[in-house]
Formats: structure tokens, sequence, C-alpha cells
């Protein structure tokens, strides 16, 4: 005769044992239910700590802006692309497509939809340039990209059409003229979370962007003198207490008090960006239902 053999469940069953879950945490358990549950456990943490994000890049010719410029998708992994949800995501002054997902925006989401505590959805990044997102150069106009090109780069890929919008810095200003071009077109956007946006309250320190050819375009297009143009888009707001852009943020959350706003310890930095991405996913994800 053989050496005798037992499953897992008899052993576990017939004495008390230790289990140390993906957590670090040891748990005494003398119960088969007991065990079946914190193997559950254990496998649900390592499944999540082991999702990651699927990022993408591709370099696509903009009509609107007369150059190739780079689309890049940050998406969960395993999501059915099919019809996916997606947030068009800003960068910031000097940055571009590839670095637009600030703060470990991507992980946080990845794990998110891998513990499923919000429906899978994606985010959508281009190559702006450094104009605030508007036509401040003549023939180059990253606002008619955002506008009539993405959605359909998005559709041709089987993606949804954009959902929401999502902006850091520079790329915050850019969300919040973007959710008002979408309202003044009669298909506002349903979401749009800003972070640290970029809300100067003075011409001469607008000026040094050289982002718009005088203080009249400027006013014409600053969301702090358009405080109701989104329309009904929902508004998230982020910043960190000693952001550079907080005197004209504050003036915006208390005059439009938007549907999520929050003012953290922090500057303009990853640090603060970290602190509140979570809470960005979270909030994307109550329309990102509504998309579906």
């Amino acid at each position: 005769m053989g050496e005798p053999r037992y499953s897992r469940r008899t052993l576990f069953a017939a004495i008390g044992v230790v289990i140390a879950t993906a957590t670090g945490v040891a748990t005494y358990v003398s119960s088969s239910s007991a065990v079946e549950q914190q193997i559950a456990t254990a496998d649900r943490v390592r499944a999540t700590s082991a999702a990651k994000p699927v990022i993408r890049f591709e370099r696509v010719y903009s009509a609107a802006r007369h150059r190739d410029v780079t689309l890049a998708f940050y998406l969960p992994a395993g999501a059915n692309p099919r019809g996916l949800p997606m947030s068009i995501l800003l960068h910031g002054l000097n940055g571009d497509a590839r670095h637009a997902a600030v703060g470990n925006l991507p992980d946080v989401l990845a794990a998110a939809v891998a513990k499923g505590s919000v429906p899978a959805f994606g985010f959508v990044a281009v190559d702006g340039g450094n104009n605030y997102w508007h036509e401040n150069i003549p023939g180059d106009d990253p606002m008619a990209m955002l506008l009539d090109e993405v959605p359909r780069w998005l559709k041709e890929r089987g993606y949804g059409e954009p959902f929401a919008v999502t902006g850091v810095s520079m790329g915050g200003f850019g969300s919040l003229l973007y959710a008002r071009r979408r309202a003044e077109r009669g298909d506002p956007v349903a979401a749009a979370a800003v972070i640290s946006p970029g809300l100067i309250t003075t011409w001469p320190e607008m000026a040094k962007r050289r982002a718009f050819k005088n203080e009249g375009e400027w006013a014409s297009l600053d969301p702090l003198r358009h405080l109701k143009s989104t329309g009904p888009t929902a508004l998230g707001v982020w910043i960190g207490d000693r952001d550079r852009f907080i005197e004209g943020t504050r003036r915006f959350i208390r005059e439009v008090r938007p549907e999520v706003s929050a003012v953290k310890d922090g500057g303009h930095d990853d640090g603060l960006y970290r602190k509140v991405t979570p809470d960005v996913v979270q909030f994307l994800a109550k329309y990102a239902k509504r998309a579906v």
C-alpha cells in the first residue's frame, strides 16, 4: 500500500493551522469553513496587488493640430475594450500624453477595478502642447482635436465615447474649458475631475505662459470668469493648501460649489496627486456606470 493521501480540506479540518495571508497578517483558524474563507481572502488580496494597468501608446496625425501626436491609453487589466467608457486625460504645462497620468493614477484605477469597487473604465491622453488647450497659434487647435478627433480615434479602436474629462494643472484649466465647449454644443460631458487646476487670478502672471494673445482672450476663456459655463456637468476639484493656484481654486470652489471638492495638505506635486487619485477614481466611476 502507498502512503495515505489527504486533501487540503481534510487536513485543515482536522487540526488548527496558522495561515499567513498576502497582507502579512497571520491568523489562527480551526475549521474548514474558516480556512476556506481565509484562502479566498488571500487569493483576492494577491489578485488585487498583482493588478497592473495596461498602458499603450500610438502615433496618430491630428488635422486640428497639423502634426503627429501621441495617443496614450491607460486601462485596467483584463477590461474588455469594446465600448469601454473613457475619460479624456489632459496633461499640464510642458507635459505630454506619455506623462499625463500623475500620482499613480493608472495603478489606482487598475487596483480598484480588480477589487470590484468601481466599474471598468479607462483614460485616453493626447499631446496638447503648452497653449492651455486652445488655439493660441493659428492652425494648432488642441481643443478641436479633443472635441472632434479624439471621439473618432476612440470609436475606430472600439472604445466608448468620452464620458468624462480629467486634468492636472494646465490640464485642469483645459478640462473646464472642454466641459464648457461640450455644454455649448448641447452635448455636456457627464463629469470633469480637475486636480490642482491652473486657475491664475492676474494677467501679469498668466502672461508669463505666453498662452494667450492678450488679456481679453484669456478673459474670454478663463473658467473663473465663466463659472456656470459647464452646464450640468458634475465637477470634482482637488488641490493642496500650499499649491500656487490655491487662491483661484478656492474662489472657484466657493462660487461654483462642485459636487466634490477637497483642499488637502500638500503642494503642486506628485505627493499631493497620490493623495487624491483614489478619490478621483471613485468620483469618475459614478459616471462611468451611466456611460456603459
